[in-house]
Formats: C-alpha cells, sequence, structure tokens
C-alpha cells in the first residue's frame, strides 16, 4: 500500500525511489511488525485474561507445568494482525505471491482460532473435531497447491531441486501438487506440535523465516540466482517482505512468550505460521533446504508418529512422552534448558541450510 503512494511521490522527490528497494522494504516490514506486536500486546493480554481465555494444562504430563493453568491462550492472532498489517503496507500488492502467502496463513489461522475458541472460550476440550481440523486443513493446502500449479505451471516453477547438486532438477509435473499439499500441511501440523514450552516454537520460526526471506530475495533476483545455481522465480523476491512480517511479528510476540510466558500462541498461531512457512518454501523451490533447516520441527513431528506408531504395534512407548520435548522435561531437564538447546540446534540448522546455497 504505501509502496504506491511512494512510487508517486518518487515522481517530485526522488528519495522516495529508495522504497522500491526490496532489502528495505523487507526491514521496514519486519521494524513494523515488530512495533505492532510489541504495542498491542500488553492491551491483548489484559482482554484476554479479562474474558478469562485461559490455557488448561494436561495433569499427566510434566508437573512444573501445571503452574502454567489459566496463562492466556489464542497470542497467535496478535503475530497474525501484525504480519497481515505490515506485509499488506509494505508489500507490492500487485504480486500473486505475497497474496497467496497471506490467504493461507489467514486460513490456517481460522481454522486454529475455531480450535482454541471451542476449547478455552466454550470448555469444549475436544476443541474443532480432528477430522473437521484436518478437512480445513487440507483443503486450504490442496487449492494452494493446485492454484500454484495451474497458475504458474512453468518448468521452473515445478520441478525438485535438490541441494549440493548444480544442474539437477526433477520436473515433477502433477506431483507437485502432492508435495505442496505435504509440506504445507505437514509444516503446519509440525509447527503446532513444537508449541509446547514458553518460546520453543516461535524463535525457529523467525529463524526458520528470516533464512527463507533471504532464499526468496535471491530466487526473486536473476543475477544472484544464476550466480549461486539455484532457480530464478520471477516475483518470488516479494515474499522476503512477508517473511521479515513474520520474524518482527514473532519477535515482537516472544517479548511476551519468553519463560515464563504471560501469553501463549495457541493453535491460531501455531498452524498459521507453520503453513506460512510451508507456502514460502514451496513458492521459492526449496522444501529440501526447508526440511534442514526447520529440523526442530520434524523432529518433534516424527517423534510423536514413532511414539503412536510403536505404542500401537508393542503396547511399548519409546520416549516417556511425546512430542520430545516434553521427554527432556521428565527426564529432570529444567524448562529453559531445553528451549534454548532446542533453539541451539535450530541456528546450527539454519546455517548450514544457508550454506547449501554456496555448496554446489
Amino acid at each position: 500500500m504505501l509502496l504506491f503512494l511512494t512510487e508517486f511521490f518518487s515522481q517530485y522527490a526522488s528519495g522516495f525511489g529508495v522504497f522500491q528497494y526490496l532489502t528495505l522494504r523487507g526491514i521496514l516490514a519486519a521494524g513494523t511488525a515488530l512495533a505492532i506486536s510489541l504495542l498491542v500486546g500488553p492491551a491483548m493480554i489484559r482482554r484476554l485474561n479479562h474474558y478469562q481465555v485461559g490455557q488448561a494444562v494436561r495433569d499427566d504430563g510434566p508437573q512444573s507445568h501445571l503452574s502454567k493453568t489459566g496463562t492466556p491462550t489464542m497470542g497467535g492472532s496478535l503475530i497474525l494482525v501484525a504480519i497481515a498489517i505490515s506485509s499488506l503496507l509494505w508489500g507490492d500488492l500487485r504480486n500473486p505471491y505475497l497474496w497467496i502467502a497471506l490467504l493461507v496463513t489467514a486460513v490456517f489461522g481460522a481454522v486454529g482460532w475455531v480450535d482454541d475458541y471451542r476449547k478455552v472460550v466454550e470448555k469444549d476440550s475436544r476443541g474443532l473435531p480432528a477430522r473437521w481440523k484436518y478437512f480445513w486443513q487440507s483443503l486450504a493446502g490442496l487449492s494452494a497447491a493446485v492454484y500454484l500449479y495451474v497458475a504458474f505451471d512453468t518448468p521452473v516453477t515445478t520441478e525438485l531441486y535438490i541441494p549440493f547438486f548444480k544442474d539437477f532438477a526433477w520436473s515433477m509435473g502433477p506431483l507437485f501438487i502432492v508435495l505442496a499439499y505435504f509440506v504445507i500441511v505437514g509444516s503446519s501440523n509440525a509447527v503446532n506440535l513444537t508449541d509446547g514450552l514458553d518460546g520453543l516454537a516461535i524463535l525457529p520460526t523467525v529463524m526458520v523465516g528470516t533464512a527463507l526471506g533471504i532464499i526468496a530475495y535471491l530466487t526473486g533476483h536473476v543475477d544472484f540466482a544464476n550466480y549461486l545455481h539455484i532457480p530464478y522465480i520471477a516475483g518470488s523476491g516479494e515474499l522476503a517482505v512477508f517473511c521479515g512480517a513474520i520474524a518482527g511479528a514473532g519477535l515482537g510476540f516472544l517479548w511476551f512468550n519468553t519463560y515464563p510466558a504471560q501469553v501463549f500462541m495457541g493453535d491460531v498461531g501455531a498452524l498459521a505460521l507453520g503453513a506460512a512457512l510451508g507456502t514460502v518454501a514451496v513458492i521459492i523451490r526449496h522444501e529440501i533446504v526447508f526440511f534442514i533447516m526447520g529440523g526442530i520441527f520434524v523432529l518433534e513431528t516424527v517423534s510423536v508418529i514413532l511414539q503412536v506408531a510403536s505404542f500401537k504395534l508393542t503396547g511399548k512407548r519409546i520416549f516417556r512422552m511425546a512430542p520430545i520435548h516434553h521427554h527432556y522435561e521428565l527426564k529432570g531437564w529444567p524448562e529453559p534448558r531445553v528451549i534454548v538447546r532446542f533453539w541451539i540446534i535450530t541456528v546450527m540448522l539454519v546455517l548450514f541450510g544457508l550454506a547449501t546455497l554456496k555448496l554446489r
């Protein structure tokens, strides 16, 4: 929105032309989203406390979590509002990729909001039934995948690229829809599973989102893309603004979500942020790099799958509790230790993921 204004005023004052630069708009998007989160956060927390929108805590988990009972949840709505406002202010609204990312984020956020609302407001412990939650997630993910395939069906936008190989690209054809669907829906649920400790999910989301923003900028710049032997996808650079908004909103939320948390993200934030990251990864054709950088999300998901499969097949559990962060808590690790160590792992994985851009 502001881009249109600066384009108009640049006719009269050349200094406004600086807002055409993606890097500046990405930084401004991050700053705007951060400011919105920090300014609106305290009022939102007071409002959630007033309406007693508090988290219910399972009594079969770590005993230290019982003190979290009643902590306001649904704080992810703050993140989504900050992302939307910031992206619309600083993004190029003529760019279809930006709208796809925003719409997917909004739909997944709506699914999470309904689930949270039923749990904490209507006091329905089941929330949104799993089959309906998965149905709406699948519908949104599949719609995005089909649209990307139909509207942008060019070889470069539907090929699978493997890190470390310069010239290898597998033309997937319709299989692109399957891959895109699983990346978007899978990453949404993976972030949701990770969101079990104070700040555990949001900072890895910020780090992975920032890295994806850097890659989006590179894939949208023909010279950088050719130099690094990565696919050039015209227009994808605008997602750097969207990713900047994710980073800023996430850091602002972390201000209130750090241990001990004043507010929880809830499904409204976790499902939406995971889907947002997955959508960006699909558009910029870096699903495998995303898989590497989001290793913590993958680990949490695999731990749940293994735990359920082992219990159903053998009647025995592999971990003391799943997802795996609860396993370490039950082993005696203090919550802050689990959180920070998972953050450190994410930093290393993100750096490794970025290094793959050059190691080809």
